[in-house]
Protein backbone atom coordinates (compact mmCIF):
# COMPACT_ATOMS: atom_id res chain seq x y z
CA UNK A 1 0.00 0.00 0.00
CA UNK A 2 2.80 2.11 0.76
CA UNK A 3 4.43 2.13 -2.57
CA UNK A 4 0.52 2.87 -4.58
CA UNK A 5 -0.02 5.95 -2.59
CA UNK A 6 2.07 8.32 -4.76
CA UNK A 7 1.34 7.01 -7.59
CA UNK A 8 -2.39 6.38 -7.02
CA UNK A 9 -3.02 9.76 -5.85
CA UNK A 10 -0.30 11.60 -7.74
CA UNK A 11 -2.83 13.50 -10.38
CA UNK A 12 -5.57 14.24 -7.89
CA UNK A 13 -6.08 17.83 -6.68
CA UNK A 14 -5.21 17.79 -2.97
CA UNK A 15 -5.06 21.50 -2.17
CA UNK A 16 -8.10 20.92 0.43
CA UNK A 17 -5.72 19.08 2.72
CA UNK A 18 -8.92 16.25 2.94
CA UNK A 19 -6.90 13.78 1.81
CA UNK A 20 -3.17 14.07 2.90
CA UNK A 21 -5.68 14.04 6.64
CA UNK A 22 -6.65 10.60 5.13
CA UNK A 23 -3.72 9.33 4.18
CA UNK A 24 -1.80 10.69 7.42
CA UNK A 25 -4.17 8.98 9.78
CA UNK A 26 -4.10 5.86 7.99
CA UNK A 27 -0.17 5.50 8.00
CA UNK A 28 -0.29 6.83 11.45
CA UNK A 29 -2.60 3.89 12.49
CA UNK A 30 -0.43 0.90 10.40
CA UNK A 31 2.42 1.80 11.63
CA UNK A 32 2.34 0.12 15.39
CA UNK A 33 1.21 -2.85 13.22
CA UNK A 34 4.19 -2.83 10.73
CA UNK A 35 6.72 -2.42 13.81
CA UNK A 36 5.09 -5.36 15.40
CA UNK A 37 4.55 -7.82 12.35
CA UNK A 38 6.50 -11.00 13.23
CA UNK A 39 9.48 -10.71 10.23
CA UNK A 40 12.52 -12.49 10.41
CA UNK A 41 15.84 -10.21 9.41
CA UNK A 42 15.53 -11.06 6.24
CA UNK A 43 12.28 -10.44 5.61
CA UNK A 44 11.81 -6.78 7.20
CA UNK A 45 15.45 -5.34 5.28
CA UNK A 46 13.43 -6.61 2.24
CA UNK A 47 10.18 -4.43 3.37
CA UNK A 48 12.71 -1.73 4.38
CA UNK A 49 14.20 -1.45 0.88
CA UNK A 50 10.88 -1.54 -0.73
CA UNK A 51 9.59 1.30 1.72
CA UNK A 52 12.87 3.45 0.86
CA UNK A 53 12.59 2.96 -2.82
CA UNK A 54 8.68 4.40 -2.13
CA UNK A 55 9.88 7.57 0.01
CA UNK A 56 12.31 8.61 -2.55
CA UNK A 57 9.61 8.89 -5.07
CA UNK A 58 7.01 10.23 -2.84
CA UNK A 59 6.02 13.55 -4.51
CA UNK A 60 4.28 15.44 -1.64
CA UNK A 61 5.65 13.21 1.46
CA UNK A 62 2.60 11.01 2.22
CA UNK A 63 4.97 8.81 4.20
CA UNK A 64 6.92 11.51 6.19
CA UNK A 65 4.90 9.52 8.86
CA UNK A 66 7.05 6.64 7.83
CA UNK A 67 10.20 8.55 8.21
CA UNK A 68 9.70 9.52 11.19
CA UNK A 69 9.52 6.30 12.90
CA UNK A 70 12.26 4.21 11.06
CA UNK A 71 14.14 3.34 13.47
CA UNK A 72 10.94 1.53 14.72
CA UNK A 73 9.81 0.05 12.14
CA UNK A 74 13.38 -1.58 11.25
CA UNK A 75 13.79 -3.15 15.04
CA UNK A 76 17.13 -4.83 14.15
CA UNK A 77 20.09 -2.81 15.58
CA UNK A 78 22.24 -3.48 12.41
CA UNK A 79 19.58 -2.64 10.20
CA UNK A 80 18.85 0.34 12.15
CA UNK A 81 22.46 1.40 12.44
CA UNK A 82 22.56 1.02 8.35
CA UNK A 83 19.94 2.96 7.73
CA UNK A 84 21.56 6.23 9.35
CA UNK A 85 24.92 5.55 8.17
CA UNK A 86 23.21 5.84 4.66
CA UNK A 87 22.35 9.02 5.06
CA UNK A 88 24.00 10.47 7.47
CA UNK A 89 27.09 12.23 5.28
CA UNK A 90 24.09 13.52 2.51
CA UNK A 91 22.25 15.16 5.18
CA UNK A 92 25.61 16.89 7.08
CA UNK A 93 26.70 18.02 4.14
CA UNK A 94 23.39 19.41 3.03
CA UNK A 95 23.18 21.17 6.52
CA UNK A 96 26.50 22.25 6.49
CA UNK A 97 25.97 24.27 3.61
CA UNK A 98 24.79 27.86 4.84
CA UNK A 99 24.17 29.29 1.93
CA UNK A 100 22.13 27.34 0.11
CA UNK A 101 19.11 25.44 0.92
CA UNK A 102 19.37 21.47 -0.21
CA UNK A 103 16.68 18.98 0.66
CA UNK A 104 17.95 15.52 1.31
CA UNK A 105 14.58 13.04 0.97
CA UNK A 106 14.60 10.73 3.88
CA UNK A 107 16.19 13.19 6.64
CA UNK A 108 13.78 11.64 9.06
CA UNK A 109 14.93 8.05 8.54
CA UNK A 110 18.19 9.44 9.29
CA UNK A 111 17.09 11.25 12.49
CA UNK A 112 15.00 8.31 13.83
CA UNK A 113 17.61 5.97 13.26
CA UNK A 114 20.31 7.44 15.16
CA UNK A 115 17.52 8.36 17.83
CA UNK A 116 16.36 4.65 17.82
CA UNK A 117 19.99 3.26 17.47
CA UNK A 118 21.13 5.54 21.16
CA UNK A 119 23.70 7.36 18.63
CA UNK A 120 22.57 10.47 20.92
CA UNK A 121 25.91 12.32 20.49
CA UNK A 122 26.16 12.01 16.88
CA UNK A 123 22.38 12.98 16.62
CA UNK A 124 23.15 16.52 18.24
CA UNK A 125 26.10 17.03 16.68
CA UNK A 126 24.35 16.45 13.22
CA UNK A 127 21.62 18.49 14.74
CA UNK A 128 24.64 21.39 15.77
CA UNK A 129 25.61 21.21 11.56
CA UNK A 130 21.95 23.19 10.67
CA UNK A 131 21.83 27.03 10.55
CA UNK A 132 18.36 27.39 11.39
CA UNK A 133 16.73 25.30 14.01
CA UNK A 134 13.30 23.51 12.95
CA UNK A 135 11.38 22.03 15.48
CA UNK A 136 10.79 18.80 12.95
CA UNK A 137 14.24 18.13 13.02
CA UNK A 138 15.08 18.97 16.32
CA UNK A 139 12.40 17.23 17.91
CA UNK A 140 14.34 14.02 17.88
CA UNK A 141 16.87 15.77 19.85
CA UNK A 142 14.84 16.70 22.50
CA UNK A 143 13.34 13.08 22.83
CA UNK A 144 16.87 12.13 22.75
CA UNK A 145 17.65 14.23 25.87
CA UNK A 146 14.36 13.12 27.54
CA UNK A 147 15.67 9.29 27.09
CA UNK A 148 19.26 10.03 28.58
CA UNK A 149 16.98 11.46 31.82
CA UNK A 150 17.73 15.17 30.84
CA UNK A 151 14.22 16.06 30.84
CA UNK A 152 14.28 19.75 31.86
CA UNK A 153 17.01 19.92 29.18
CA UNK A 154 14.81 18.42 26.86
CA UNK A 155 12.08 21.47 27.40
CA UNK A 156 14.80 24.46 27.16
CA UNK A 157 15.82 22.90 24.00
CA UNK A 158 12.37 22.27 22.39
CA UNK A 159 11.97 26.06 23.44
CA UNK A 160 15.16 26.98 21.60
CA UNK A 161 13.70 25.51 18.49
CA UNK A 162 11.04 28.08 18.14
CA UNK A 163 11.37 30.55 15.14
CA UNK A 164 13.65 33.17 15.39
CA UNK A 165 12.19 34.83 12.13
CA UNK A 166 8.57 34.32 13.38
CA UNK A 167 8.44 34.88 17.80
CA UNK A 168 5.11 35.43 18.01
CA UNK A 169 4.13 32.20 16.63
CA UNK A 170 3.49 29.24 18.98
CA UNK A 171 4.26 25.91 17.44
CA UNK A 172 1.50 23.80 19.24
CA UNK A 173 3.67 20.42 18.87
CA UNK A 174 6.55 21.87 20.99
CA UNK A 175 3.92 23.47 23.32
CA UNK A 176 2.60 19.29 23.76
CA UNK A 177 6.12 18.10 23.90
CA UNK A 178 6.95 20.25 26.95
CA UNK A 179 3.22 19.95 28.61
CA UNK A 180 3.77 16.31 28.76
CA UNK A 181 7.17 16.60 30.55
CA UNK A 182 5.93 18.79 33.03
CA UNK A 183 2.69 16.45 33.78
CA UNK A 184 4.95 13.45 33.71
CA UNK A 185 6.80 14.39 36.17
CA UNK A 186 4.32 15.93 38.26
CA UNK A 187 4.38 19.80 37.66
CA UNK A 188 0.90 19.64 36.11
CA UNK A 189 0.34 23.18 37.54
CA UNK A 190 3.41 24.68 35.97
CA UNK A 191 2.19 22.36 32.83
CA UNK A 192 -1.29 24.22 32.62
CA UNK A 193 0.31 27.29 33.43
CA UNK A 194 2.92 27.91 30.29
CA UNK A 195 1.49 25.39 27.86
CA UNK A 196 -2.06 23.92 28.96
CA UNK A 197 -4.17 26.86 26.92
CA UNK A 198 -1.83 26.85 23.76
CA UNK A 199 -1.75 22.73 23.55
CA UNK A 200 -5.35 21.88 23.69
CA UNK A 201 -6.80 21.16 20.25
CA UNK A 202 -10.10 20.34 18.80
CA UNK A 203 -11.89 20.97 15.43
CA UNK A 204 -14.45 23.58 17.62
CA UNK A 205 -14.14 25.33 20.60
CA UNK A 206 -16.23 22.62 22.74
CA UNK A 207 -13.45 19.95 21.64
CA UNK A 208 -10.64 22.47 23.22
CA UNK A 209 -12.45 22.56 25.96
CA UNK A 210 -12.99 18.86 26.23
CA UNK A 211 -9.45 18.39 25.33
CA UNK A 212 -7.80 20.54 28.01
CA UNK A 213 -9.97 18.58 30.35
CA UNK A 214 -8.86 15.24 29.60
CA UNK A 215 -5.10 16.80 30.62
CA UNK A 216 -6.24 18.18 33.59
CA UNK A 217 -8.64 16.20 35.11
CA UNK A 218 -8.23 17.14 38.46
CA UNK A 219 -8.49 20.84 37.60
CA UNK A 220 -11.36 23.28 38.12
CA UNK A 221 -13.59 23.07 34.70
CA UNK A 222 -15.22 26.22 34.83
CA UNK A 223 -12.23 28.10 35.54
CA UNK A 224 -10.34 26.45 32.63
CA UNK A 225 -13.09 27.56 30.34
CA UNK A 226 -12.54 31.16 31.54
CA UNK A 227 -9.23 30.56 30.72
CA UNK A 228 -9.72 29.46 27.23
CA UNK A 229 -12.21 32.32 26.92
CA UNK A 230 -10.07 34.95 28.06
CA UNK A 231 -7.33 33.87 25.62
CA UNK A 232 -9.17 32.35 22.60
CA UNK A 233 -10.96 35.75 22.30
CA UNK A 234 -14.46 35.91 20.31
CA UNK A 235 -16.50 35.27 23.32
CA UNK A 236 -19.35 34.51 21.46
CA UNK A 237 -18.06 31.50 20.02
CA UNK A 238 -17.79 29.74 22.63
CA UNK A 239 -21.23 29.47 23.63
CA UNK A 240 -22.02 25.73 22.83
CA UNK A 241 -18.79 25.20 24.75
CA UNK A 242 -20.11 26.63 27.85
CA UNK A 243 -23.78 25.12 27.20
CA UNK A 244 -22.80 21.97 26.92
CA UNK A 245 -20.58 21.74 29.51
CA UNK A 246 -23.38 22.63 32.01
CA UNK A 247 -22.11 26.37 32.63
CA UNK A 248 -24.93 28.00 31.27
CA UNK A 249 -24.48 31.55 32.77
CA UNK A 250 -20.83 31.51 30.94
CA UNK A 251 -23.01 30.81 28.45
CA UNK A 252 -25.96 33.24 28.73
CA UNK A 253 -22.49 36.12 29.10
CA UNK A 254 -21.51 33.97 25.79
CA UNK A 255 -24.56 34.72 23.87
CA UNK A 256 -25.12 38.35 25.06
CA UNK A 257 -22.09 39.14 23.24
CA UNK A 258 -22.29 40.95 19.78
CA UNK A 259 -21.60 38.25 17.18
CA UNK A 260 -23.50 35.51 18.83
CA UNK A 261 -25.29 33.40 15.94
CA UNK A 262 -29.04 33.74 16.43
CA UNK A 263 -29.82 30.18 15.03
CA UNK A 264 -27.36 28.41 17.50
CA UNK A 265 -29.25 30.30 19.96
CA UNK A 266 -32.64 29.27 19.19
CA UNK A 267 -31.51 25.68 18.95
CA UNK A 268 -30.19 26.08 22.50
CA UNK A 269 -33.78 27.43 23.54
CA UNK A 270 -35.54 24.73 21.62
CA UNK A 271 -33.20 21.84 23.03
CA UNK A 272 -33.42 23.02 26.70
CA UNK A 273 -36.80 24.37 27.04
CA UNK A 274 -37.96 21.09 29.15
CA UNK A 275 -34.40 20.75 31.25
CA UNK A 276 -33.02 24.43 31.91
CA UNK A 277 -36.53 26.57 30.95
CA UNK A 278 -34.85 29.82 32.75
CA UNK A 279 -31.84 29.27 30.75
CA UNK A 280 -33.82 28.74 27.49
CA UNK A 281 -35.96 31.69 27.82
CA UNK A 282 -32.51 33.49 27.80
CA UNK A 283 -31.33 32.75 25.11
CA UNK A 284 -34.72 32.82 23.24
CA UNK A 285 -34.81 36.70 23.98
CA UNK A 286 -31.42 37.19 23.26
CA UNK A 287 -32.08 35.34 19.80
CA UNK A 288 -34.85 37.60 18.69
CA UNK A 289 -33.10 40.71 19.94
CA UNK A 290 -29.71 39.71 17.80
CA UNK A 291 -31.99 39.24 14.72
CA UNK A 292 -33.73 42.43 15.25
CA UNK A 293 -30.66 44.09 15.39
CA UNK A 294 -29.63 42.63 11.80
CA UNK A 295 -27.50 39.44 13.16
CA UNK A 296 -27.79 36.01 11.58
CA UNK A 297 -27.66 34.97 8.16
CA UNK A 298 -30.84 35.82 6.40
CA UNK A 299 -32.97 34.52 9.32
CA UNK A 300 -36.77 34.14 8.43
CA UNK A 301 -39.98 35.58 10.06
CA UNK A 302 -40.64 31.46 10.89
CA UNK A 303 -37.47 31.67 12.92
CA UNK A 304 -39.08 34.32 14.93
CA UNK A 305 -41.85 32.74 15.26
CA UNK A 306 -40.12 30.14 16.66
CA UNK A 307 -38.04 31.53 19.19
CA UNK A 308 -41.47 33.43 20.57
CA UNK A 309 -42.76 30.13 21.07
CA UNK A 310 -39.47 28.71 22.86
CA UNK A 311 -39.73 31.79 24.84
CA UNK A 312 -43.19 31.75 26.13
CA UNK A 313 -43.07 27.75 26.74
CA UNK A 314 -39.83 28.05 28.75
CA UNK A 315 -41.29 31.11 30.55
CA UNK A 316 -44.56 29.16 31.28
CA UNK A 317 -42.71 26.33 33.33
CA UNK A 318 -40.92 28.81 35.64
CA UNK A 319 -44.34 31.39 36.09
CA UNK A 320 -42.74 33.88 34.33
CA UNK A 321 -44.98 34.31 31.30
CA UNK A 322 -45.88 37.78 32.07
CA UNK A 323 -42.17 38.57 31.91
CA UNK A 324 -41.62 37.64 29.10
CA UNK A 325 -44.95 39.20 27.19
CA UNK A 326 -43.28 42.75 28.48
CA UNK A 327 -40.00 42.07 27.28
CA UNK A 328 -41.63 41.00 23.71
CA UNK A 329 -43.35 44.50 24.10
CA UNK A 330 -39.84 46.32 24.69
CA UNK A 331 -38.55 44.32 21.18
CA UNK A 332 -41.79 44.90 19.43
CA UNK A 333 -41.13 48.95 20.30
CA UNK A 334 -37.95 49.57 20.22
CA UNK A 335 -35.50 50.07 16.60
CA UNK A 336 -34.88 47.70 14.55
CA UNK A 337 -31.95 47.17 11.74
CA UNK A 338 -33.25 48.29 8.29
CA UNK A 339 -35.34 45.19 6.30
CA UNK A 340 -35.96 43.85 9.62
CA UNK A 341 -39.41 45.62 10.48
CA UNK A 342 -41.02 41.87 9.39
CA UNK A 343 -39.89 40.60 12.47
CA UNK A 344 -41.08 43.09 14.83
CA UNK A 345 -44.64 42.25 12.98
CA UNK A 346 -44.20 38.52 13.96
CA UNK A 347 -43.70 39.89 17.26
CA UNK A 348 -46.46 41.98 17.37
CA UNK A 349 -48.90 38.89 16.11
CA UNK A 350 -47.50 36.99 19.17
CA UNK A 351 -48.55 39.39 21.38
CA UNK A 352 -51.96 39.96 20.13
CA UNK A 353 -53.05 36.61 20.77
CA UNK A 354 -52.19 37.27 24.26
CA UNK A 355 -53.98 39.04 26.37
CA UNK A 356 -52.67 38.78 29.55
CA UNK A 357 -53.74 40.64 32.82
CA UNK A 358 -52.07 43.79 33.62
CA UNK A 359 -49.94 43.32 36.94
CA UNK A 360 -50.85 44.98 39.77
CA UNK A 361 -48.37 47.92 41.36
Amino acid sequence: MMERIWPAFQSIDTSSGALGGAVFRTITELIPILTAAPADHATRSKWLERLFEAVQNDGVEYLAPLEDRWGEIAQYPDLIDAYADRMIEMVRRAWADHQTFNHVIGTSICLSCLLEGGRYAGLQELLATRRMKSWSWHRFGAEALVRQGLWESAIAYAEAARSDTNPRFSETSIDRFCEKLLIDHGRADEAYRRYGLRAASGTTNLSVYRSLVRTYPNSDRRQMLLDLIETGGNKCKWFAAAKDSGFFDIAVECAATQGADPSTLMRAARDFCGKEPKFAATVALLALSSMLDGGGYDPSVSEVDDAVKHLLAASRQIGSIEWALRELGKLRERRCAPGREPFQHAIQAALSRWHPVEPSV
